[in-house]
């Protein structure tokens, strides 16, 4: 797989934009719910944020940032998808006590092309190309709007398809694309990087029916890229790992054109099934692949492996991409009644005998996090956006799943907010899983404010220990990451 031939692929219909995050619907109408697809016109200056509920837990310092759309609309013409628009990335600042808040869009070409043009015209996941659009490769089309992650002194905030946006950890200040090695330029990095214990990352770069497999050492530096090929050619979004593997669940949502926008390329196949590619990190040319149900997805939880060669992971499974075609776009127009998807929480259990099987909770769950020292490892614990039967299109609660033990313990904000995904860090000198907090945000509507969160991970239906509140409200994020301080 040829870096020239991977790009001219590409830029040939119109654009990369692999921007994809479900959210828990449900076809109960409300208006307050839209402040999560509202427009930010301009960057939001450092704010000092104020202590509403509690007191901040001794010991707990560092940044959450946070990364989503939030600049979908302009005069001369509008994104039409939730996935489309520009990538807002927000500062949490705690200390002594104290939190602040500071927020600045990516600086990506996409970004000035469209100001320039006040239209949103450059192709998308969900949005046609403008007659004005410009590609001559991804990365014109990266939104930076999906997640972020710390690499060698820099914060990037990633897209789907194309290179990470370097940015600076405390001014936020856009820093170029970084390219990870320069006859890889432009070259996709998924959203969804998993990082091992000791701060080595594998990620894939996807593109139909080939990949390229990234690893890098805990300061961002590259130490291997190699390229492979797929069994099929589905849309990836979010994959995992083990100690040992990493695994790949290649659903049945096939990208068959080349056409623009991207989702318009892709077809639901369900009498193809699930497969689920599994590589030996040592040796990736070794590999086995399982057969499963067909099933969709976007995100999957941490992978673990036992002592037999069983794998297991927990996937925020739905019955078909449906959410990612029309849902979305419904998002976008605030018409919650053409919103109905549900996402069942599953267990893929993989065995050593070559066979696969799923177990569905019930749960309605997204947006999956654990404990990062245990990534790869055997654990108990994941936490999730969901929690009770939402009453708009967006989660409305958290709740912390105990695999072991087959448990869930649930906290709802109720019906007046966003709750958007939470994030565990570690209680210093705590070595247990899950001994700290969770980090996360909510969008209050009442309040019209975006709200801070800290909850004890192991108590998370006490309800949050402290609530910091913002002087503004910002639309829903996908992804984030917490940076601790000593």
């Amino acid at each position: 797989m040829h870096r020239r031939s991977f790009l001219t692929a590409a830029a040939g219909f119109g654009a990369l934009a692999f921007t994809p995050e479900v959210v828990l619907a449900a076809a109960a109408n409300s208006g307050d719910w839209t402040l999560g697809v509202a427009d930010v016109e301009a960057d939001i200056a450092p704010q000092a944020l104020r202590l509403v509920h509690g007191r901040a837990p001794a010991g707990l310092s560092g940044v959450l940032y946070r990364n989503g759309p939030a600049k979908f609309r302009r005069p001369g013409g509008s994104a039409t998808h939730w996935f489309d628009g520009d990538g807002l990335i927000r500062r949490f600042l705690i200390a002594d006590g104290k939190a602040s808040l500071t927020a600045r869009f990516a600086d990506t070409p996409k970004r000035r092309i469209e100001t320039a043009a006040g239209a949103m015209i450059q192709p998308g996941f969900g949005t046609p190309a403008g007659a004005a659009a410009s590609v001559s490769g991804p990365d014109d089309v990266n939104a930076a709007n999906t997640s972020v992650m710390a690499a060698g002194g820099q914060l990037w905030a990633l897209w789907e398809s194309g290179s990470p946006m370097a940015m600076d950890p405390d001014t936020l200040a856009s820093r170029g694309f970084h390219t990870l090695r320069p006859d890889l330029k432009g070259m996709p990095f998924l959203a969804h990087p998993r990082v091992e214990p000791d701060g080595r990352l594998w990620n894939l770069g996807v593109f139909r029916a080939k990949a390229i497999v990234w690893r890098l050492a805990a300061d961002g530096a590259l130490e291997a890229a190699t390229p492979i090929d797929l069994p099929r050619a589905s849309y990836v979004h979010d994959f995992t790992a083990t100690e040992r593997h990493l695994v790949l669940v290649l659903q049945p949502w096939v990208h068959e054109k080349m056409v623009a926008p991207l989702a318009a390329g892709f077809a639901w196949r369900p009498e193809r099934g699930t497969q689920i590619l599994v590589l030996d990190k040592a040796d990736l040319s070794k590999r086995r692949i399982y057969e499963l149900e067909a099933l969709s997805f976007f995100h999957m939880g941490d992978a673990w492996e036992t002592a037999d060669g069983t794998i297991s992971l927990d996937i925020c499974a739905s019955p078909t991409p449906d959410f990612a075609i029309r849902g979305a776009e419904a998002i976008l127009k605030g018409d919650a009644a053409r919103i109905d998807v549900g996402v069942d929480l599953a267990l893929i259990t993989l065995s050593p005998d070559g066979r696969a099987r799923l177990e569905r909770t019930g749960l309605l769950a997204e947006f999956p996090r654990a404990d990062p020292r245990f990534a790869g490892r055997p654990r108990a614990f994941s936490v999730y956006a969901g929690g009770t039967p939402s009453t708009h299109p967006l989660a409305q609660g958290l709740t912390v799943r105990d695999w072991r033990r087959d448990r869930n313990e649930t906290y709802d904000f109720g019906r007046g907010q966003i709750a958007e995904e939470m994030i565990f860090v570690p209680r210093p000198g705590g070595s247990a899983e899950f001994d700290g907090w969770l980090v996360g945000t909510s969008l209050n509507f009442a309040a019209k404010a975006t709200e801070l969160h800290v909850f004890d991970a192991r108590r998370v239906a006490a309800g949050p220990i402290c609530t910091w509140r913002a002087d503004v409200a910002l639309p829903a994020t996908f992804h984030g990451a917490f940076v601790s301080r000593v």
